[in-house]
């Protein structure tokens, strides 16, 4: 299995995953041109993926899905209350399969085993692939850490896990104490010290690699993400980065 990350953050996000002869892209929050072109720089067409599945209904995640269809033939996988949300915004789209959160899909040999998430999205889910006895968890916009997360990121063999905020950068940072409060709440983001918190728990050092996502570009640092993970985590552990304006380098498990 290999995966990159298109692009992670705010302003939008889109990871893709090839396990066998399967392809897959998780989330459309950017353009479909810049996602052919990062998707290119790997050696990869976009419009040979087979799917496009979205996690939840807020734009950095959404906005481009009805652009990836019409221009790339994509169809797409969504749960039927996100879909009541965007459909008004996605254009003309005629290749929708709905899936309740918590269903798996199948994919030939490839099985995607969605997971709710108490993230403030209409029904947000996150996700683990699955193929050939290995497991790709893709965990973002979650709310808090609950107990499906801990144990889904324990049974993955690598996973892109939100690291969204430095809670000292929030609380002096210049958002309004509304949207302060939300992004720390139950229905808000992950901490760098939360995330660490996760893959610092004994099972989950078996982990592969962990690529760090979906940094806030007001309340977050790559270099303080990371120093965060590496003081819980140490330096042997292997730590990757999903960036916020480009794409990632491309991972295997």
């Amino acid at each position: 299995m290999i995966t990159f990350s298109l692009q992670s953050g705010s302003n939008g996000n889109s990871i893709y995953v090839e396990a066998g002869d399967v392809r897959l892209l998780f989330d459309a929050g950017i353009s479909g041109k810049q996602a052919a072109l990062r998707m290119a720089s790997h050696g990869r067409d976009i419009r040979h993926c087979d799917a496009l599945i979205i996690s939840h209904d807020h734009s950095d995640h959404t906005r481009s899905a009805g652009i990836f269809q019409r221009k790339f033939d994509l169809r797409i996988y969504i749960t039927e209350p996100t879909y009541r949300v965007v459909r008004s915004y996605l254009g003309p789209v005629n290749d929708v399969r709905t899936f309740r959160a918590g269903e798996r899909l199948a994919f030939r040999d490839v099985t995607v085993h969605t997971i709710p998430a108490p993230h403030d999205g209409v029904d947000t889910v996150c996700f683990v692939v699955e193929h050939d006895s290995k497991r790709l968890g893709i965990f973002t916009d979650l709310g808090h850490p609950f107990a499906a997360l801990r144990t889904a990121v324990e049974s993955v063999d690598a996973a892109y896990l939100e690291s969204n905020y430095d809670p000292e950068m929030l609380r002096s940072g210049p958002y309004p104490d509304w949207l302060k409060a939300r992004i720390a709440g139950a229905g808000g983001h992950l901490s760098n010290l939360e995330a660490a918190e996760l893959l610092g728990r004994p099972a989950a050092r078996k982990l592969r690699w962990a690529a760090i996502a979906h940094l806030s570009e007001e309340n977050n640092r790559p270099e303080i993400a990371l120093e965060t993970h590496r003081r819980r985590l140490g330096n042997s552990f292997p730590l990757r980065l999903a960036p916020r304006y480009e794409a990632s380098e491309v991972l295997e498990i």
